[in-house]
Formats: C-alpha cells, structure tokens, sequence
C-alpha cells in the first residue's frame, strides 16, 4: 500500500508540473498573439472607435484583450500537494512576475501607437487644409456636372433635329418613293450634324462665357541689383527707337547732303505720283529684312549717324551702403525728369483742349474747320498730295532753316509759337498767385497812399514796407533800411542751418532758420525766439569767396550746403540742409558778381 501510494504521489506530482508547463506555454502564445509587434493588430482597440480616446488617456482604462485563464487552470496553478511544497510555490512567483512585466511592456507599446496616431492624424488634417483637396474635388465635380449637362444638351438637339420630319417635296411620287427620300434626307442630316459637330465643336466650346479671374501680380522687393538690371534693360529696348529719332533728325538737319538730298528727292516724287503709302510700306519690309540678315550673323549697318559703342561695365556683385544710396538718388532723379517731362506734354495737350488759352485754341479751332470743309468739297488725291508736299517742305527745308535762325522760327513757325506758349498746370498755378499778390499789393499801396502815405516816397520804397517775415518787417528784423528787401526769387527764403564752426557752444554752432538774399546783403533769420542778435547779416561786398559745400563727405552727391567765407571769420560760415541748394547758390553769386562789378567800375 506504500508503495502504491508513492507511486501514486510521484506520478501527481508529475502531472501538476506537465500542466504547469503547458499552461505557461499556452500563455506566452497568447501574450505573443495580442503584442504591438505581433501580426494580429486588430485585436487592439482602435483610437478612432473608442469614444474618450485622447492623447492624455493612455492609462488602465484602456480596455485590452488579455487572455483570460480557466479556473480549471487556475486550479491546476495552485499547489495540489499542500503549502508545504517550495518549489511550486517560488514557480507561481516567477510565473506571475513574467506576466506583470510582459503587461507592463505590452501597456507602453500601446501608448507609444496611440502617441504615433494622434500625431498621424494631426499631420493628415494639416496636410488636407494646406491641398485644398476637398475644394478642388468640388470645383472637379461640378466642371464634370457642366461637361454631362453640355453633353445631354447636345444629344437633345441632335435628336429633335433627327426627329423631324422634312416636307415631303414631289406629292405626286408613290408613298414608298417619298418613304426612301426621307430616310436618306434623315441620314445626310445626320451626317452632316456628327461632321458638324466634330470639326467644330471645339471652337463652339471656346466662345463659352466665363467669369473674369481677378489675379493680383507679386511685386518683387526692392534691390540694387534689380535695380541696375532694369536700367540696363530699359536703355538696350529703348536704344532702337533713340536709334531712328536720331536718323530723322540727321536727315531733317541735312548731316549728310547726299543722304538728306536723294531722300527728299525720292519722297517729294512718291508724293506727287501718289506713292507715298507704298514707299513707307516697302521701307518697313526693307528694314525688316535687314534686321533678318542681321540675325543672322551679317554686319549691316544702315544708319546715318555712326553709332557709338558705349563701353558696358561688369554688373558689380557687392555694392556699398554709399554706392547703394547714390543709385537709388540716380534712378530716382531719372524718374523725376521723364516723369516730369511727359506730365508737361499731357497738361498742354489738355490745357489746349479744354481752352486754358483762347488765344491758342481758337487757330486750333479754325483749323480744323477749315480741314472738315475742304474735305467734304475737294477729293481726296488733292487732300494728300498737298499734306505730303506740306510735310516734306516742312520736314526737310523749313525746319532746317528755322533751326539756323532761332528768330525766325519765334516769329514764323507757328506750331513751335503754339506749342511753347502753352502753360502747364504749375504754370497756370503761379500764374494765378501772382495776380492775386498783384492785386493785394495794389489794393494794400493804394489805402495806405490813401490814409497816411508822406509825400515824396517812391515806389519801391513804399512796397518794401508791406515786406514782412515772422517776427515783423523785414527792415526791422535785420536792422537794415527800408530800401532793402529780398529778390524775387527768394521773398519767401530758403530754410537750413547756419553752421558757426568759429564758436564752440552747440546752441551756437548750429542754428535753423531761413536765408534771404537782398541786393546788397545776405540775411540769416533764426527760427529760435530771442533778440536779434542771434540773426547774421552778411554785406555781399565783404564776402571773398562763396562755394557749395558738402557737409558729410560719407553721404553721395555733391552736398546740399554753401560755404560762405569772409574776413570777419576763421573758417567759412556754412549754410547747410539746403533743399534748393542749386537755385540758392545760382542766385547769391550773380548777385555778388553784380555787386562786385558794380564796385570795382565806380572805384575805377
């Protein structure tokens, strides 16, 4: 019986350790099957069907098959010999420490993808906002709803068309004769309708109305080099038509007598002969095959006046700050004077027009009167010949006459008469302020010679008195007698700043005001408050040497300031930040050469 009982407790205990085993086994499979790495992913729970899934809850309450053990195996787990067998009960320790660690590894992997498909999806939606894909589906189906709609439309014609029924032509043929000549009527119509449609069907579709694109064009920022490359530009596209106004020129101002004499000789024939039109039509096919030659690698040059190689300079990669500064002062002084000279032609084209002077556009006026009735009564032939002979004469003898006598052509040339004696609107503006200083100054003389004017005072005496600055008249203010007062030019100053490099004090050194120029004196006005003496009088007879100056020689250009130097002085007494810098200096030293020639003529 012992025996059979050992044999009996042997082969249990063999048989816990055999289920022990499978079971462990059974579970690694498991665990294998449901990990991250595994094939079946799809027994994880989705981030998009969990309804609470976010990026923040990756925790326990992620709900994860785990496969669960019968309590047959948890049975078989346990220890069938009692608590006093240890090494069944360090195997379970073992056996669930694995199983905590493999959940704990499987729980961070399922973190770590629901991580990855949040970001995934984050990424998605970015990239569907930024293609617009949604908006060019739409805009795709409905072009695609508009083909089908056109297509239905198309169909629909070509059966009605095919439907109907022609008149039958011969009612006294059989009804089976009338029955042939419709159908091979039906099927030359439907011939011609499908060759109809695919020969022109295209051009039919481009004559379809579509709304207007409003594209708005990128500017591109500003840059130096842009900047020269665009002038450089500018100057090679525009050098073909500064190339033909030159010839012109040369050939209105006879620079070769042969040329200028064969050309007027050739045009006054074609004129009288009524060839005018195809000369100008054959000399442009003429120039057009020159320019093919020319393409083509020959060297032609058919020109009047020589052309000039200008040397190109090598487009410089880096400039400086002072090199920058004075391209931008150049491109802008270029665009100031073509921008300034075509203002001008469009204001006298309208200024003549709209009757700014009646004088001018009452010629004009008669003129075209004179044009409408001799073309209504007179042929055509005679009308051309005699405009071509007009222009010719005028082209070729005329204008070469008038530019040799600069009087004459004052006297005689009336479209050059017309066309300088038209104003401008800057023009017209100082024109009107000045008469209405003109009037304000009569009016202002005639009440004060009224009221209380002493006798024996003259004109100009009694005007300069009206003559004030800010502070009060202009005699008072520097000190100086009634008879003095500011040219014309300058009755309102020029503003900047008297540099004193003789003092030391910076409230002295440097003091902004106006600049007036009499005829004897030059007269700074401090724009601070204060006494007088803070203004400068200079006697133009006193001054030994005037110059324009340049304040900071880091700046470019030739400076905005006047270095004034007299004996009273160190170092030359500098008008600066002159706007008018120009016009000031131009007016200051002719009046000091008047002054000065005046004086060494009375001493002598």
């Amino acid at each position: 019986m012992r025996v059979c009982s050992d044999l009996r407790a042997g082969d249990s205990n063999r048989h816990v350790k055999v289920k022990q085993r499978s079971a462990v086994l059974n579970m690694l499979k498991k665990l294998d099957k449901i990990r991250f790495r595994g094939h079946k992913r799809d027994e994880f729970l989705d981030l998009a069907e969990s309804p609470n899934a976010s990026d923040t809850e990756c925790g326990d309450e992620i709900p994860v098959k785990i496969p669960r053990t019968s309590t047959r195996d948890n049975e078989e787990l346990r220890d069938p010999a009692g608590p006093g067998t240890i090494v069944m009960a360090s195997g379970v320790q073992d056996f669930n420490r694995t199983e905590s660690d493999r959940l704990n590894e499987i729980k961070g992997h399922l973190e770590i993808a629901l991580l990855e498909k949040h970001f995934l999806q984050e990424e998605l939606r970015k990239l569907r906002e930024e293609t617009n894909a949604e908006t060019l589906r739409q805009e795709l189906e409905k072009e695609r709803q508009r083909r089908l709609e056109l297509e239905q439309k198309v169909n629909e014609v070509l059966k009605a068309r095919t439907e109907e029924v022609p008149p039958a032509q011969q009612t006294a043929k059989p009804q089976t004769q009338a029955n042939g000549t419709d159908k091979r009527s039906h099927t030359i119509c439907s011939r011609l309708q499908k060759w109809f449609c695919d020969k022109f069907g295209e051009y039919v579709e481009d004559f379809r109305f579509q709304p207007e694109e409003n594209t708005v064009e990128t500017e591109e920022p500003l840059s130096a080099r842009r900047l020269t490359e665009n002038m450089r530009r500018l100057k090679r596209g525009a050098k073909p038509v500064t190339n033909f106004v030159k010839n012109l020129s040369a050939l209105s101002d006879w620079y070769s007598i042969y040329t200028s004499a064969i050309a007027f000789i050739i045009y006054m024939n074609a004129v009288w002969h009524g060839w005018a039109i195809p000369m100008f039509l054959f000399l442009a096919i003429l120039r057009l095959s020159l320019n093919y030659l020319i393409a083509r690698g020959w060297r032609i040059q058919w020109s009047i006046v020589p052309e000039v190689s200008e040397p190109m300079e090598p487009p410089k990669e880096d400039l400086t700050v002072s090199e920058k500064f004075q391209l931008v002062l150049d491109v802008a002084q270029k665009a100031q004077n073509l921008f300034g000279k075509m203002a001008d032609i469009l204001e006298k084209i309208k200024n003549l027009f709209m009757w700014v002077q009646p004088e001018i556009t009452q010629k004009l006026y008669i003129a075209l009167w004179a044009a409408f009735i001799a073309s209504c009564f007179l042929p055509y032939r005679i009308i051309g010949l005699g405009m071509g002979l007009y222009a010719g004469i005028k082209f070729f003898l005329i204008d070469f006459i008038f530019k040799r006598c600069p009087r004459l052509r004052a006297k005689y040339d009336t479209p050059y008469i017309i066309w300088t004696s038209l104003p401008t609107d800057p023009q017209l503006k100082e024109r009107s302020n000045a008469t209405v200083s003109r009037r304000l100054q009569t009016a202002a003389s005639r009440s004060y010679v009224g009221s209380s004017a002493p006798t024996g005072i003259s004109k100009d005496e009694d005007t300069s008195r009206f003559h004030t600055t800010k502070r009060g008249n202009f005699h008072e203010v520097f000190n100086l007698s009634e008879s003095e007062r500011p040219l014309a030019v300058c009755e309102n100053g020029w503003r900047c700043c008297l540099i004193n490099r003789d003092r030391k004090m910076p409230t002295d050194y440097i003091r902004n005001g106006v600049l007036y120029v009499t005829e004897n004196y030059l007269c700074f006005e401090s724009s601070k408050s204060g006494s007088s003496k803070r203004n400068k009088v200079i006697k133009l007879t006193d001054i030994t040497d005037i110059q324009k100056y340049k304040v900071l020689s880091v700046l470019p250009g030739s400076g905005m300031g006047i270095a004034v130097s007299t004996p009273s002085t160190q170092k030359p007494l500098v008008f600066g930040a002159m706007v008018h810098r120009d016009e000031a200096f131009e007016t200051i030293f002719s009046q000091y050469v008047k002054i000065t020639s005046a004086s060494s003529s009375s001493e002598s």
